[in-house]
């Protein structure tokens, strides 16, 4: 894991409706627009590093809203960034990348574009646990039981088995991710401010079940640490 001290102050964002990553966590992503293949050339010719973040207004398109610039949409305060630990760039420019969580950090200030993406100074004094947070001991029995009970109730091409044999953190912050929740729901379990408040809020909101047009517009991410 990066240690807070090398992580960036000025941040290169990725904006994505219904799209977390958390630390630790493993997240595919197919790279198409033009600016953010540029924004995936930067980041591996420097530090590997992009945060992720959601819009505050959710768009099914991934851009903002009518009435906002598709270009500026107005971002949560709190994103993950991410470190580039495999890319397949395309012939056309396209790139598949696979991002590995490092920590997360709030917003600052936004800074000019670069290449038409967004960066944004950033810190991340409220999230030094994050770094520690791959080896937390955590029982994941409950949140097993409960996706039991979902996959019995809900169609999901989640299979609960998959999970099974992986540390309590993964299954915890791999369901928080790929489950079809809300980007709102989403979003409060991103900023959930410790493993356990993560796994109370989780339980609560397997337990309400989804609402209908809810969906996982980001790639179901691999628990692998």
């Amino acid at each position: 894991m990066i240690p807070s001290v090398l992580l960036p102050v000025n941040l290169r964002v990725f904006p994505l409706t219904g799209c977390i990553l958390l630390p630790g966590n493993w997240l595919p992503l197919h790279i198409f627009e033009p600016r953010y293949r540029a924004m995936v050339r930067d980041a591996l010719a420097s530090d590997k590093l992009i945060g992720m973040i959601q819009p505050r207004l959710p768009a099914s398109d991934n851009v903002a809203p009518t009435g906002e610039s598709a270009e500026t949409p107005e971002l949560h305060p709190v994103g993950c960034v991410g470190r580039i630990e495999h890319s397949l760039p395309e012939a056309d420019g396209r790139f598949h990348i696979l991002l590995k969580g490092v920590s997360r950090f709030r917003i600052v200030e936004e800074m000019s574009e670069r290449v038409g993406y967004r960066r944004f100074q950033v810190c991340y004094d409220a999230f030094f646990a994050d770094f520690q947070e791959p080896s937390c001991n955590l029982d994941s029995s409950r949140i097993l039981r409960a996706m039991e009970v979902l996959k019995q109730s809900h169609s999901l091409s989640i299979d609960p088995e998959d999970f099974k044999g992986l540390s309590g953190i993964a299954v915890l912050n791999g369901l928080s991710a790929a489950l079809p929740f809300a980007p709102a729901e989403k979003q409060a379990l991103l900023e959930a401010a410790s493993p356990r408040e993560r796994e109370r809020l989780l339980l609560a909101l397997m337990a309400m079940g989804f609402q209908p047009g809810t969906g996982n517009r980001c790639p179901p991410p691999s628990t692998i640490h």
